[in-house]
């Protein structure tokens, strides 16, 4: 690894690797060094790599965010650009079910959300209507959002790699950045393959976002805390077609137990959520201290807990029993057999909350001199990965340090 860069990326995930790719487009002709520093011997292990596979459609999201904008904007150049690079998706169709009544005015407040972000093709259907396009589900209403898909987003991070390194750019795994300093107008940042010195710095640490902003001096305004989502996964492959999600609850900060047809062709159900004991840790028994410290020390934590402490006992629950998760998946495919689903995979999920217990419901990147950190990039950041990269990059390039 050179000891010197002019851009350092911390972060090899699909966020880190799309602002490097828009870096290396609007910087091409330029003698720009563009460097990826990734902590793990793969790119995109962790956020990237343990989602869920889906392409977003937008629906959900305050009119006007950056969330909504991104989403929309990146969901289009996100499948043309698999389409131009042979990447694998689907783009399968999904519902949006009601199966009581009193879930009715709130379907209808998201596809008012949804026409009002431009995601196209929407419609309501009634009960007929969904039996014929999920024949195993049960609602009385539902939202057909056909822009919905499904995709191999590693894939996509690892193509993003593949165009940065030939336009000249650099990516190193196995390279975690342990310390950042300050140096004569330039950043030395200490990794665990030695020491760099970077002109400009972009912070996409996911997980590890707020410790990567304090150590450069900002004062990141909120703390991540990991939770983990544990999946099945159905045996009988023919009970789920498309992507089936219920109506989300407005109290609790998760969209419910949904059904997701995955590109590999599994069919995963879930997930739950419940206190990583470990922000990078997959397995219940993944433990690390600093982890658990800095969330128990923390205001927000204890805001949110004890908010939603019947929800949290709920969820610790069906993390433990099968029989618990197999009746919330009743909810949507009622003749569902307990045999007919086995545990599955687990991800986690790089919650970002403020002093006060409140769940950042927008993505978040802050600035200074020399420096953009990328403090929140929750779902659908990697459906929005291409959007991000291009705005992040212009933040980047509206310093003047490149001109």
């Amino acid at each position: 690894m050179d000891s010197h860069t002019d851009i350092a990326i911390i972060g090899g995930g699909i966020v880190g690797l799309a602002t490097a790719w828009q870096l290396s487009q609007r910087l091409a002709g330029k003698k720009v060094k563009i460097t990826v520093l990734e902590k793990e011997n793969e790119l995109a292990f962790h956020q990237t790599g343990h989602n869920s596979g889906v392409i977003h459609s937008g629906i959900y999201y305050r009119p006007g965010s950056l969330r909504a904008v991104n989403c929309q904007k990146g969901r289009k150049s996100l499948v043309a650009f698999a389409r131009a690079h042979g990447v694998a998706h689907e783009l399968c169709g999904k519902l949006i079910v009601a199966t009581r009544p009193d879930e009715l005015p709130r379907l209808d407040k998201i596809f008012q959300n949804g026409i009002a972000n431009g995601t196209e093709g929407i419609a309501i259907i009634d009960a007929e209507g969904i039996r014929h396009i999920e024949p195993y589900c049960a609602g009385i209403k539902a939202i057909s959002v056909p822009c919905a898909g499904i995709i191999d987003f590693p894939a996509v991070a690892r193509k993003y790699a593949e165009l940065l390194i030939a336009a000249g750019g650099e990516v190193h795994t196995g390279t975690e950045v342990k310390a950042i300093e300050h140096s004569d107008g330039h950043y030395l940042l200490r990794t665990s393959a030695g020491d760099m010195r970077a002109g400009y710095l972009v912070a996409c640490g996911g997980s590890q976002s707020d410790r990567l902003a304090i150590q450069d001096g900002l004062d990141p305004g909120m703390r991540i805390i990991g939770f983990r989502g544990e999946y099945y996964e159905l045996e009988n492959k023919d009970r789920v077609r498309h992507l089936i999600y219920p109506v989300p609850d407005p109290r609790f900060p998760w969209l419910g137990v949904h059904f997701t047809r995955m590109i590999d062709g599994r069919i995963e159900c879930g997930p739950n959520a419940v206190f990583a004991f470990h922000r990078d840790g997959y397995r219940k028994t993944d433990f690390k201290w600093q982890d658990v410290k800095d969330a128990i020390t923390y205001r927000g934590f204890w805001k949110l807990t004890t908010k939603h402490l019947a929800y949290g006992i709920s969820e610790q629950w069906r993390s433990i029993s099968k029989t618990a998760f197999h009746r919330s998946l009743l909810h949507l495919v009622p003749s569902l057999q307990m045999d007919e689903i086995r545990p599955g995979r687990s991800g986690v999920r790089a919650l970002a909350l403020d002093q006060e217990g409140e769940m950042l419901d927008d993505f978040k990147i802050l600035q200074k001199d020399r420096a953009t950190h990328v403090l929140n990039a929750p779902s659908p950041a990697a459906t929005a990965s291409i959007a991000i990269g291009e705005q992040v990059a212009a933040m980047v390039l509206q310093t003047g340090l490149f001109s």
